[in-house]
């Protein structure tokens, strides 16, 4: 049986989030990736294969080097999940900001 990631454990490290945002610039090797880092190549490339896993990197060979870009069907797929939820909480917090605007403040004189 094949476990697979879950997309939501891996944007929540730090790291990942990180390399995310780096080729969602332009693509890169996982040598320029690690660049960016004080952790070990080592370290950098389990970052790498878990994105990966989790489809939200895609790797494509060019000669000899191996370049890592983002997934946008992938990232799209994230944030189609997330958006009710923006929805919600954006109406909460503009009803909330209704009620304080007609809240009574008291003066102090």
């Amino acid at each position: 049986m094949e476990l697979r990631r879950d997309v939501f454990q891996a944007i929540a490290d730090p790291t990942r989030r990180a390399i995310i945002s780096l080729v969602a610039v332009h693509a890169m090797t996982p040598t320029a990736i690690a660049g960016n880092f004080d952790s070990s190549r080592q370290t950098v490339s389990k970052h790498i294969q878990i994105l990966t896993e989790c489809q939200i990197l895609k790797q494509k060979q060019n000669g000899r080097e191996i370049y890592y870009h983002l997934n946008p069907q992938k990232i799209k797929e994230i944030a189609d999940f997330i958006e009710p939820f923006r929805k919600l909480w954006d109406d909460r917090f503009n009803k909330l900001e209704e009620i304080m605007k007609n809240y009574p403040t008291k003066n102090k004189e």
